[in-house]
């Protein structure tokens, strides 16, 4: 018969085999996360209007604000929300670089996923631009993609959740 004790110290290594192997897949770069796409990038002397119907064209939270390819601004759905409804601006004439953060905080697709994560935790970000070592924007890593990812990872756990009457698992994505 197996002791409790023994049973206790196989289910605390298992726990920290598991922390080593995530801390080891938060080590992975940040191109090795699932649907990083090619960002849409703007001119600062777009006008608002077309880059709102930029953003819902191609179905996208932000937009990078760039000068000859390179970062000078990110702009998001966030800052539509915040800076501009409830405003009496005339979209037309108003650009984005009038609404946009300025030298966003960045990372490059080589930087570790964990780095990816600590940004928009501690920063509050929901989308970390990314760039090549000459500044120029080449990717966007945004919370769906680590989210995924994560999920991903614990598929099985994420799966496998047992019914609850309480907890309604919704049919369609909200605002869709």
């Amino acid at each position: 018969m197996v002791s409790e004790a023994i049973l206790e110290e196989e289910s605390i290594a298992r726990e920290r085999s598991l922390e080593e192997s995530d801390s080891r897949l938060l080590e992975q770069p940040i191109r090795s996360l699932p649907n990083l796409r090619a960002p849409l990038c703007l001119a600062p002397t777009t006008s608002l209007a077309a880059t709102i119907g930029a953003m819902r064209s191609a179905r996208t939270g932000c937009v990078l604000v760039v000068i000859e390819g390179q970062l000078c601004g990110i702009f998001t759905e966030h800052d539509v929300l915040t800076r501009i409804v409830g405003e009496a601006l005339d979209l037309n004439a108003r650009t984005v670089r009038d609404f946009m953060t300025p030298n966003p905080e960045t990372l490059t697709a080589d930087d570790a996923i964990v780095w990816a994560l600590n940004k928009m935790a501690v920063g509050g970000f929901r989308h970390v631009p990314l760039v090549d070592e000459h500044g120029r924007a080449v990717g966007i890593v945004a919370m769906p993609n680590v989210v995924e990812y994560l999920a991903d990872l614990h598929l099985k756990a994420v799966l496998t959740l047992p019914p609850s009457p309480q907890r309604g698992i919704p049919r369609a994505r909200e605002g869709a």
